[in-house]
């Protein structure tokens, strides 16, 4: 099982990186509430969204960006 973060919406594509590279897959393989910055589980051909990791992830951004702007 891998994991990816889908980094944008391209037409009928969903462009999702793994590990520094990126692969498109169609929009309908996606779940239709997925946004961009969710993390995906990829079994084979199935994308399922990692809520946990994907709640994990927006907190330790808004994290950095409010160390970023205190000052």
């Amino acid at each position: 099982m891998k994991r990816g973060i889908i980094d944008r919406f391209e037409g009928d594509l969903v462009v999702i990186e793994i590990n520094e590279e990126t692969i498109d897959v169609p929009r309908d393989n996606i779940p239709s509430d997925a946004r961009e910055g969710d993390v995906l589980t990829i079994n084979g051909n199935v994308y399922t969204i990692d809520k946990n990791e994907t709640n994990k992830r927006k907190r330790e951004i808004q994290e950095l960006m409010d160390k970023l702007f205190e000052s």
